[in-house]
């Protein structure tokens, strides 16, 4: 009996679209749910705080006293409660559902932002139904000021917004849309993430929906995704991609590269050693830094060797802006189709009440749907250009 071709074989058992876009929304989520109970602190106080190293799903950080415990009060970070960077995912999502094509800043003005406005949702931190805006962080908030109330042109909206991760937090839906196709996902990011930031801000929700798309591609290893990024990510950003990669290749055990990959990343962060009291320059735009959020996504990838727990659970426990580095980090390995554990993914499900599965199924519906568009408006581009007495295509 003749023998399945080795390269046949393999395409055969990588994972498809549905099972990579599942992987990288629930992975997210997850990751998010992780991260938000230790979120803005140290190794060393979460450590300390939980007798070692996070493992799993935990409880608040101040335990019932969640209501009123400054910073953090009123939200109920923990018991795998999902935060903003998930509710702002799911939001995205709905608009690819509503819109059916790639996207760009004025469907965020269009559809984001009014939903955000009108539209009461559960909100797990809060315990209630509630409209999402009353959720979300102040350079989120920024959207509906500049959007709804000032009426800016949502290609430059993002521009005098704090710089941050906010926009690059949930862009994984762009990179999923464009899938296998980073340079693709690179540029349609950057235009969804003009209305909401700029800068470096801007910059890293580019490459972080590159990276997911580059993730999605048949074969796809860290090292690719990686590859991919630095390819298309400029100024500040790539070069902390680099040096924290760089560094990241020395390690296999998050544990070992906690300290080091912050090293690495510092000389570009302008938020500083203490997360909770930025440095005067902090969040400011700049060609020099990037975000910290992503180039340590990418090192826990590196050190994990794609694996979903191990990259998840060392972002979790890097500290400082956690919640979003360990959604990053979740949406690369289930990209590449490391499971995201079963145990995990129904608590987070059930504690947040949130269906972490429909909006997967929803996007790979919308997905082949834009691809065929695209193949579409291509075929159209290949005959016009053939009429113009242009090179014929090959194939």
């Amino acid at each position: 009996m003749p023998q399945e071709p080795e390269e046949e074989r393999g395409r055969r058992s990588s994972p498809g679209l549905d099972e990579r876009i599942t992987g990288a929304l629930v992975g997210a989520a997850v990751g998010d749910a992780l991260g938000g109970p230790v979120e803005g602190y140290s190794p060393d106080q979460i450590s300390e705080r939980h007798g070692g190293r996070v493992h799993g799903i935990v409880g608040p950080w101040h335990g019932d006293a969640w209501r009123t415990a400054r910073p953090l009060a009123p939200y109920h970070k923990g018991d795998g409660h999902v935060t903003d960077d998930t509710l702002m995912t799911h939001a995205l999502i709905r608009v690819y559902a509503r819109v059916r094509d790639h996207l760009d800043a004025y469907a965020v003005a269009d559809h984001l932002v009014p939903d955000l406005m009108t539209n009461p949702r559960w909100i797990p931190e809060l315990e209630t139904e509630t409209l999402p805006l009353h959720r979300l962080f102040l350079a989120e908030k920024w959207l509906v000021a500049r959007l709804a109330h000032g009426h800016v042109d949502p290609r430059e909206a993002g521009v005098g917004n704090i710089v941050n991760c906010g926009a690059a937090m949930y862009m994984a839906p762009v990179g999923l849309v464009n899938a296998a196709n980073p340079a693709a996902a690179y540029a349609e990011a950057l235009d969804v993430a003009g209305a909401h930031q700029s800068s470096y801000g801007r910059e890293a929700a580019g490459v972080l929906a590159a990276a997911v798309a580059a993730a999605t591609a048949p074969g796809a290893t860290p090292d690719s995704v990686v590859t991919a990024c630095l390819s298309l990510a400029k100024d500040g950003t790539r070069e902390a991609i680099e040096k924290v990669c760089e560094v990241a290749a020395g390690h296999r055990d998050f544990e070992s590269a906690l300290r080091p990959l912050r090293a690495a990343v510092a000389p570009y962060d302008t938020v500083g050693p203490d997360y909770r009291a930025p440095s005067l320059g902090a969040r400011r735009p700049s060609r020099l830094h990037a975000i910290e959020e992503l180039p340590v996504a990418l090192g826990m990838l590196l050190v994990s060797g794609g694996d979903y727990r191990h990259a998840v659970l060392g972002a979790v426990n890097y500290g400082r802006d956690c919640d979003s580095i360990a959604t990053m980090a979740g949406a690369l390995a289930g990209a590449l189709g490391s499971p995201v554990p079963e145990d995990w993914a129904k608590t987070v499900a059930e504690a947040s009440r949130l269906d972490l599965w429909e909006p997967a199924r929803t996007l790979a519906e919308v997905t082949r749907e834009v691809f065929q568009q695209d193949v579409h408006r291509r075929r159209a581009h290949e005959r016009a250009f053939a009429d113009l007495g242009g090179a014929a295509c090959s194939d």
